[in-house]
């Protein structure tokens, strides 16, 4: 019973970290899907540094229209 409150808090957690994943994901470009990878340990460190360091889908479209 100790317990039972966790898993209200881990999904609010998650919802309240995954939500502006999404609209980042979305507005540079990548799949809004790739934001759930931020409730994953560890692998929300290597998802992080990808969206800041790797190329923007949406930078591309921008510099072929100009």
């Amino acid at each position: 019973m100790f317990f039972h409150g966790w898993g209200m808090g881990w999904l609010i957690f998650a919802v309240i970290a995954v939500v502006p994943f999404w609209r980042i994901c979305n507005r540079v470009g990548h799949p809004p899907a790739l934001s759930l990878l931020v409730v994953l340990p560890l692998i929300n460190l290597i998802f992080i540094y990808y969206l800041a360091f790797g190329d923007w889908p949406s930078d591309r479209k921008g510099a072929a229209g100009a």
